[in-house]
């Protein structure tokens, strides 16, 4: 509620996405007609630049890094491509001509870029293991989140951000409750030299966080909520709320998806508070010396492929609204 590396490909600078029906279509266009046997050979090859090949495979995965390409618009998108991995490639020869390829920091990224997929292929290979959501938790998690599904409103908020010390929060909320309507307060905080600045916005339920959606159903208009913040406090005004609730059918699809990603988070951490229960881990030097004197904490799991919420969120506004075709 609120989910670097080099790459031989060259993705094309206008939103290309893909179908496989479109795919498909590319392949058979770039492959030209003739002989089977020529067809099978030629159709691998999609243009030569001096002695390297581009190949219709490569085409293909960059095509499949995009999404919403119509099957009328494969030819175009593939001649796109096409182009940009010519550059691409002129660029690459230019560049082992000239070594570049053997630059340390080049190095560098390239086994950062290693290290990151093939750490990545095993976050998705680990997250599958976790188990669809049945409907009757999906239901279940429908029928605990009220605010979020069939009570869902969407808020006319007044925000206020304060810059305030830790010593003047207990003072700021006080007077917040004491004071008979938000001018009163902002009177205060003008009286305080304290520095503020206003907002007004309007916000649905997902995109609230989780732990204090129970509190804004609660609140009534012209009611008020303190939240401190790294550089002070944040005063929140409902002015106002309309109803618009979602049906278990609309919200299936993100419900889902939340629950797998969570199932896929708690596979990750287990899996990999096992490895590091079963690895020798050594720190060295300065890192030795902070590792002893900091406190034992539980480790970060890597992300799954499908980014989840955070232990703070439901369903992040995007999926929410996706999802179930709201805005």
């Amino acid at each position: 509620m609120t989910m670097p590396s080099l790459k031989r490909h060259i993705r094309p600078r206008t939103a290309i996405g893909w179908t496989v029906a479109a795919v498909a279509a590319s392949v058979l266009l770039l492959s030209g007609c003739g002989d089977k046997k020529k067809d099978n050979v030629a159709s691998q090859t999609a243009v030569k630049v001096n002695k390297e090949e581009i190949t219709v495979h490569q085409i293909n995965y960059v095509l499949q890094q995009q999404r919403g390409l119509k099957p009328e618009q494969a030819d175009a998108a593939s001649k796109q491509i096409l182009e940009r991995l010519i550059d691409q490639e002129l660029a690459l020869q230019k560049a082992s001509e000239m070594k570049l390829d053997r630059d340390p920091r080049v190095v560098q990224q390239l086994e950062a870029a290693r290290r990151e997929i093939v750490a990545r292929a095993y976050v998705e290979k680990a997250g599958e293991a976790a188990s669809k959501p049945t409907p009757d938790e999906i239901r279940q998690y429908y029928d605990a989140q009220p605010a979020l599904f069939k009570d869902r409103r969407v808020y006319s908020l007044q925000e206020i951000t304060i810059e305030a010390t830790a010593e003047q929060i207990p003072g700021l909320r006080a007077k917040l409750e004491s004071s008979k309507n938000i001018n009163d307060f902002i009177e205060y905080l003008k009286a305080s030299d304290l520095k503020f600045a206003g907002n007004q916005a309007v916000r649905a339920a997902e995109q609230l966080p989780l732990a204090s959606l129970g509190t804004f159903a609660a609140l009534k208009d012209g009611q008020a909520l303190l939240n401190t913040t790294p550089t002070g406090a944040q005063v929140i005004v409902l002015v106002g709320s309309r109803s618009q609730p979602v049906t278990l059918e609309q919200a299936t699809p993100a419900i889902e998806q939340f629950l797998l990603n969570e199932r896929k988070r708690d596979i990750l951490a287990k899996d990999m508070k096992a490895m590091r229960e079963a690895a020798k881990i050594e720190y060295v030097g300065k890192f030795a010396e902070a590792a002893a004197s900091a406190p034992a904490a539980a480790p970060a799991a890597p992300a799954p492929a499908a980014p989840a919420p955070s232990a703070s969120a439901a369903l992040d506004s995007s999926s929410i609204t996706k999802g179930m075709g709201l805005k």
